[in-house]
């Protein structure tokens, strides 16, 4: 049998609006069934600011952007409810980096995955207004994050 490999591609890009800057260089090959981990660097703000809140969502082809959960300053987190027991989110107020982590990454986890900070005022992606769940808004800091599936054969 094919192990099938989760390849996630981090794009070196980063996404800037004023001084605010997020970056994720790199990339991460995943398993199914393991543990995913994405972190985003933030520059330009605090992550200890009790104004914001950071936020990961995600978009897989073909299907609505989907919410996945956020980290306040104050380490409050909250999740939707479909993915509140695979996924978690950690923040390093030293490095300024907010964490995705996920849990038995499956097919379906396939996506663009995103960083966004909350601002209270609305949520855009490339200049496409998106809402989330709750009808709160964002200002998205774009990270992409693309998983890839593949074969590798064994010897």
């Amino acid at each position: 049998m094919l192990p099938v490999y989760f390849l996630v591609l981090l794009g070196a890009t980063s996404s800037v609006f004023g001084a605010v800057d997020f970056t994720q260089p790199g990339h991460v090959i995943v398993q199914p069934g393991q543990a995913l981990t994405i972190a985003c660097k933030v520059s330009g703000w605090s992550l200890t600011d009790s104004s914001y809140c950071t936020n990961w969502i995600r978009h897989a082809t073909g299907k609505a952007m989907q919410w996945i959960g956020y980290i306040c300053s104050s380490g409050a987190t909250g999740f939707t409810d479909s993915l509140k027991n695979r996924f978690s989110i950690t923040q390093d107020t030293s490095s300024n980096t907010v964490t995705l982590n996920g849990q038995n990454v499956q097919m379906e986890d396939t996506a663009v995955y995103y960083c966004v900070r909350y601002n209270d005022t609305v949520m855009c992606l490339t200049r496409v207004p998106v809402q989330k769940p709750f009808q709160i808004g964002f200002l998205a800091f774009i990270i992409d994050v693309i998983i890839i599936f593949g074969l590798k054969a064994t010897n």
